[in-house]
Formats: C-alpha cells, sequence, structure tokens
C-alpha cells in the first residue's frame, strides 16, 4: 500500500530533477531492502536468488542518482555516462537470480522448455536487431563505446526474456511469488521498449519536451517494477519457488504458450511484410536468419512432441496388455497371443499345449485373510510359477485368481510336468487346480480353451489340488 502511495505521489511532485531523482531512488532503495527482507525469512538455500534481485533493484535505482549528477553537476550526457554502468548492473544481476532458480527447480538440459525459449527470444530478437541495435551501428554520430552501450539495454532485455521464458516453461512451484515477479520483469521490458519506440519516433528528449507528463508515467513503470520485485520476495509464496520439477510438473502446451510461440514465429513473415509493403526490404538477411532458425526449432519442437506421443502410445499398449496386480500379460494379450502361437504351430507341425491354472479355495482366503492378503498372494504365487517355466512358455492372468499358461512345444506329459512344477511352488501352503489340453491341430483357439476349462472342472469336482488332462478323459471316455 506504502509503495502504491509512493508512486503514485511521484505524479505529484514538484518538476524539478532533483525532486523526482531523490523519489525514484528512494523508492528503488526501499524496495531493494524489503527483498532483502524477504529473503531473510527463507531458508539459506533460497536466499541467493533474491540476494541478486536486491542488487539489480539497488543498481538500477542508483543509476538514476548518478544520472542526475553526472546531467547536472558535470555536465555528461552523452554515452556513455557514468550512470550506464548501473543501469546496465540490473541485466546480469538479475539473470543470475533468474538462472539459480532454473537449475534449483528444473535440469538444464529440458529441451522442450530450452526450445520455446529459444523460440521466444529469437522472435523477439529480431525486433530487436532491426529497431535498436542495427540503427545505432548505421549512425555516424556515435563512437564504438558509444554504440556498445545503447546496443546492451536491448541485449540486457533478451537475456532476460529469454531465462524468465526458460523459468516459466520449467518444471519447479508455481505461486504467486513466480508471477509476480514476473510481471516485475514484464513490467521493466515494457518500459525499456516504451523508451526505445520515442526514440525511433525522433528522439526521448525533444518528445519528453513537449510531454512532461508522460516522462513522469514512463518513470513511474520502473518504479512499479521494482516495487513488484518486493512484492514477489515479501510473498508466502516465496519459498515455493526453490521447489524442484519432482515436485511441480512443468507448464504444459496450452492455449496462452501456443500463442506466444505463434506470435513469435510470425513476428519474421510479419516484419518483411510491412516492408515489402513499404517498397523497400532494409532487413532481408536478418529476416532470413531468423526466420531459418525459428523454423529449425519448431521442427526440433514437433520432433520432440512426436517423440513423446511414441513413447505414450507405447506406455498405453503396455498397460493395456499387462495386468495391474501381478504385472503378467492380461486376458487382451493372451487372446492375442494364442491364435498366433497356434499359427504357428501349424506351420511348424509342433504340438502344443495350453493350461488352465485356478487357486483352490481363494475366496475363503480372501474371506479369512482379507484382500490385501489375497492380493499379495497372488503376486506371490504369479512369480512363483512365472520363475518355473521356460523361456519359450507364458503366463497370463486370465481374471480373478484364474491364470492361463501356453506351452509350445508340449506333448500332455511334459504339459503335465510344467503343471506339477508349478503347483509344487505356490505360495503360503495353497494349492490350486488345472486343466491341460494339447491342441489337436485342428480346433480353433477357443475349442481348446474350452477343452482346458472343461479338465479345470473335473479336477475341482475330483478333489482340487490335482491337474486334470483333457486327453486322458477324452481316452477314458
Amino acid at each position: 500500500m506504502l509503495a502504491a502511495v509512493a508512486i503514485v505521489a511521484y505524479q505529484f511532485l514538484p518538476d524539478t530533477g532533483w525532486w523526482s531523482a531523490g523519489w525514484q531512488v528512494g523508492v528503488g532503495w526501499s524496495a531493494a531492502a524489503a527483498i532483502l527482507l524477504g529473503a531473510r525469512r527463507l531458508s539459506r538455500r533460497d536466499r541467493t536468488p533474491w540476494w541478486f534481485f536486491a542488487a539489480g533493484v539497488f543498481c538500477n535505482a542508483t543509476g538514476i542518482g548518478v544520472a542526475r549528477v553526472a546531467q547536472d553537476v558535470w555536465g555528461l550526457v552523452s554515452l556513455p555516462t557514468p550512470a550506464d554502468p548501473f543501469f546496465l548492473g540490473l541485466y546480469p544481476a538479475c539473470a543470475a537470480g533468474i538462472a539459480l532458480l532454473i537449475r534449483r527447480r528444473d535440469e538444464w538440459r529440458n529441451w522442450t522448455a530450452v526450445i520455446d525459449a529459444a523460440t521466444i527470444t529469437t522472435g523477439v530478437g529480431l525486433l530487436a536487431w532491426v529497431y535498436v541495435i542495427e540503427p545505432v551501428h548505421i549512425g555516424s554520430q556515435m563512437d564504438r563505446l558509444a554504440h556498445a552501450t545503447q546496443a546492451a539495454y536491448p541485449l540486457g532485455d533478451l537475456l532476460l526474456i529469454a531465462l524468465m521464458a526458460r523459468l516459466l516453461r520449467g518444471g519447479g512451484g508455481r505461486g504467486t511469488a513466480l508471477w509476480t515477479m514476473a510481471a516485475a520483469l514484464g513490467v521493466l521490458l515494457i518500459g525499456d521498449s516504451s523508451w526505445v519506440v520515442l526514440d525511433n519516433l525522433g528522439g526521448a528528449e525533444p518528445i519528453l519536451a513537449e510531454l512532461p507528463w508522460l516522462g513522469r508515467v514512463l518513470e513511474s513503470v520502473f518504479l512499479t517494477s521494482f516495487v513488484l520485485f518486493a512484492v514477489a520476495a515479501l510473498d508466502p509464496d516465496a519459498a515455493r519457488l526453490g521447489r524442484t520439477a519432482q515436485d511441480q510438473p512443468g507448464a504444459r502446451l496450452g492455449p496462452g504458450l501456443l500463442v506466444l510461440l505463434t506470435g513469435a514465429a510470425l513476428i519474421a513473415p510479419a516484419l518483411l511484410a510491412s516492408q515489402v509493403q513499404a517498397g523497400h526490404v532494409v532487413n532481408g538477411w536478418s529476416i532470413v536468419l531468423c526466420s531459418t532458425s525459428v523454423f529449425l526449432l519448431v521442427v526440433a519442437r514437433m520432433s520432440g512432441l512426436v517423440r513423446e506421443v511414441e513413447r505414450q502410445a507405447s506406455q498405453v499398449r503396455a498397460l493395456a496388455r499387462s495386468d495391474e496386480l501381478t504385472g503378467l500379460p492380461n486376458r487382451r494379450a493372451w487372446n492375442d497371443e494364442l491364435p498366433r502361437a497356434l499359427e504357428r504351430a501349424r506351420r511348424d507341425q509342433q504340438v502344443i499345449a495350453v493350461g488352465i491354472v485356478d487357486l483352490d479355495r481363494f475366496k475363503l482366503f480372501n474371506d479369512t485373510y482379507g484382500h490385501p492378503a489375497g492380493d499379495r498372494l497372488l503376486k506371490a504365487a504369479s512369480a512363483a510359477w512365472h520363475g518355473t517355466l521356460r523361456d519359450v512358455d507364458l503366463i497370463a492372468r486370465f481374471g480373478g485368481e484364474e491364470f492361463v499358461v501356453l506351452l509350445p512345444g508340449a506333448d500332455g506329459a511334459e504339459g503335465h510336468a510344467v503343471l506339477g512344477r508349478m503347483l509344487a511352488v505356490t505360495p503360503q501352503e495353497q494349492t490350486f487346480s488345472a486343466g491341460l489340453a494339447v491342441w489337436d491341430g485342428e480346433e480353433t483357439s477357443e475349442e481348446l480353451l474350452q477343452r482346458a476349462d472343461d479338465a479345470l472342472y473335473r479336477a475341482k469336482a475330483g478333489g482340487r489340488n490335482r491337474i486334470e488332462s483333457a486327453e486322458e478323459h477324452h481316452t477314458a471316455a
């Protein structure tokens, strides 16, 4: 509240440079002190980024006072002035703070976030080059140091845009502190851009001399940025900024981000169209370079999206064919594999057997020991049975406490021996009943499975804890 009052009161100060400069420095230094105060409430690990933000705000605010002294006392107004190092100190300080937050919240090699940040920065960078950096070099009234000083401001803005885009696109905790800090940087960039627009319209000083109120408004923009940094540091959510990507996921490719990326990608063709309309393409090679870079970044982004979709599709397929409890293939996978196995057996003229296994009195076990114990029994039994099978064999959970076993190359005796080994290792002194059927070379997979199921029911009717063969019953009949 006090900060808002200070910014509003600034509009009504006496129209003298010393009053306005002193007020701006006071607000900036107060904001830096508030940032340090907010940092003290955080853990030692989380304080360092805010120290850098405080240093950046302090440098920039100090530059306002130095600029006033340099102009009114020393008569220094041409670039570079003694105030420029203080103004420019904001950029590396804030960049260091954001870089620390990125490192603590997410992996640097988060290529999706890097590509998105690079796309946004490349598009905005073209505007900075065309309207700020390149025109400086075209002029002949500045020396090289002055050129470098003036170009350093938009380059600093681009650095902050790139890092802030990377921070927002990465993983980690989110909250009001993060968005307030982003707003502080956004307001700062708006202020810098406004000065650029005034310079392109014929120079900031002549325009502000005619419209003195406009100068107060632009200076208030920077004061607002200082204050927002302080508000972010004092926010209780500031502690969340150090949370890692494991705690909080990264931003998704939502409509807002899609619009932002689309806008960044369209900057180059829009700039080209405006110059074609004007009848003279001035920045052809710059536009070509930007368009090529953005195109390659978009291709890389699409490639990443395709790989992610393929990975997720593979996971979905695997989950759709796996039993969630035991990890064995489920009924869907079994229904797909059995007809293929029969076709291979027909082609290679091999025998093949199918067994159906059902845990005895499993409902009673569940009622006695509880469903969690029943789940543990199913997991332990499936693991033990799987360990007795050959590499070519397949065991799947058919449903409930019922399992099916596919035994390529096994006749009735071999199939009986395999099921016997499984019965011997059944855990917790439990038993199962099983039905075994050997494929006759003609029947369908449903018919083969039905014969094995009939044998299973005979095994249960015969007293359980036994293996019944469909072929033995057929012979007896």
